[in-house]
């Protein structure tokens, strides 16, 4: 098996996987599993959130394919392989980027960056599991990329 096979399985799973959490986060957390949720759209007290649950819902099946593709050879291993590194990605954006679990990643200039904090926040300016929007992570509505675009232009002209 060349490199670019499970390269590309790992990159292909890792670009689903933004998918496949924002169903989950549209159709569960802000649904059925809202018990779950709810706490993270509040500022209660404590570190943990019941929410934080929700990483078994990738990390179970992250670990089959390891496990499975491990013992019998083939991409399920690439596949487990994309589910962790998204979970990575996950727990770097959202828990210590946006919502500044550990302080790590204060300040960005990057536009990116800027917009996927924004559009985060207007997730978060509901708090209840109704009229919800921007349940993605990595992937934000262009809107916000020419905010932040817009945002750092005006910052350098008055620099």
């Amino acid at each position: 098996m060349s490199v670019v096979f499970p390269a590309f399985i790992t990159l292909l799973t890792f670009v689903a996987m933004e998918g496949v959490a924002w169903l989950a986060h549209k159709y569960l957390m802000h649904g059925s599993m809202w018990y779950f949720h709810e706490d993270h759209h509040s500022n209660g007290p404590g570190f943990f959130e019941k929410n934080d649950a929700f990483f078994l819902i990738f990390a179970i099946p992250s670990a089959y394919c390891f496990i499975s593709g491990s013992i019998a050879g083939d991409f399920r291993f690439w596949i487990g392989a994309g589910i962790a590194l998204y979970g990575l990605a996950y727990f770097l954006v959202h828990d210590v980027f946006i919502h500044r679990r550990f302080s790590w990643f204060k300040r960005t200039k990057n536009a990116y960056f800027m917009a996927i904090r924004k559009a985060h926040k207007v997730h978060h300016k509901h708090l209840g599991k109704e009229d919800g929007e921007c349940f993605g992570m990595l992937f934000v509505p262009p809107r916000y990329l020419r905010e932040a675009r817009k945002a750092l232009r005006n910052q350098q002209q008055r620099a």
